[in-house]
């Protein structure tokens, strides 16, 4: 009777599928777009911090070049820190999905 209205199994096992692919996509394009979004930042926060400095104090280029300096490491401090969180939860998803399968 199921099939006569329109139930295929393989479609939703192939719609189940696709929406896991969407949806590990989208969890890996928020994570790259975190990674330059936090690059960014951090070197504009002390690009700013810098030349703001520089005008306050009159020590024309250092302030600028320090800040700069110090907003760049931060901001690989920064892809440092997402991209080991990154690799915990793909660690962490594999061993649950191994779990599941039954094979350890």
């Amino acid at each position: 009777m199921l099939f006569k209205v329109g139930f295929n199994p393989k479609r939703i096992l192939y719609t189940l599928i696709m929406d896991d692919d969407k949806r590990q996509l989208m969890r890996s394009l928020g994570f790259l777009s975190s990674i330059g979004i936090s690059m960014v930042a951090a070197s504009f926060i002390g690009l700013f911090i810098g030349v703001y400095l520089d005008k306050w104090l009159g020590t024309k280029p250092w302030m600028t070049l320090i800040w700069l300096g110090i907003g760049i490491v931060s901001g690989f401090r920064n892809i440092f820190i997402l991209t080991r969180r990154g690799m915990r939860e793909l660690d962490r998803d594999d061993k649950q999905e191994q779990k599941d399968d039954g094979s350890d």
